[in-house]
């Protein structure tokens, strides 16, 4: 192939892309505030600036596109846990975990809030996802803090409810944002609030499961 057909392709495959993003992005924001009920493709197209012909080309039903938006937030959502590795110092480990989901809920408010919404909803496009992939991944990361807890670096603490907790003490700064920032006059944005947020998780967690 001809190094200007290469370039071409390359230019395409660049525009495709970034078409398919914007769409996502589109998806999260409507889907994320008024739910897959509430959102029409129209409004989605038009946001992302396509035509509802060329969305459907990529996302051929709104629930495709549901689907497509939701398992790209559970990609951003696990990506913290999969950095969970078994080399690393536990309380040093756990400390990291931390502070990367609530930079979770600082950078993608939307995807915590839509995702929260699909599982109060009883997570019925999502349920392959979670039975599947992410509980392969919370029983690999369990087995490793099982081992801390065996081997005395961690204190006695069942590895799920460990995770559920930060999952519940994190997530909580997106989901509930608005409360948050009446009660706080604050949000996840402001640099200070967010350096004491994670400060004050970290030392709740960490030092109930310090080994005594």
């Amino acid at each position: 192939m001809a190094q200007g057909a290469v370039k071409e392709v390359g230019r395409r495959s660049k525009a495709v892309a970034a078409k398919k993003q914007a769409i996502l992005a589109a998806g999260l924001d409507y889907f994320s505030r008024f739910g897959i009920h509430g959102t029409s493709l129209e409004q989605v197209a038009e946001k992302a600036d396509v035509s509802k012909t060329n969305l459907l080309y990529y996302y051929p039903s709104k629930e495709a596109l549901y689907v497509a938006v939701l398992k790209q937030i559970l990609d951003i959502w696990l990506a913290p846990l999969k950095a969970f590795r078994a080399d690393l110092q536990p309380l040093a480990a756990i400390g990291e975990y931390i502070r990367l989901k609530l930079e979770v809920s600082r950078d993608h408010p939307q995807a915590s809030k839509l995702f929260c919404l699909e599982m109060l909803q009883g997570a019925p496009l999502l349920m392959a996802e979670l039975s599947g992939d992410l509980k392969s991944l919370v029983d690999e990361k369990s087995a490793i803090i099982a081992g801390w807890v065996a081997s005395g670096k961690i204190g006695p603490v069942d590895p799920h409810h460990l995770i559920f907790m930060i999952w519940a003490s994190t997530q909580h700064y997106a989901d509930f944002a608005t409360q948050v920032e009446a009660v706080t006059g604050k949000t996840l944005q402001d640099e200070a609030f967010f350096r004491q947020t994670v400060e004050n998780v970290q030392r709740m967690v960490i030092e109930g499961i310090r080994p005594r």
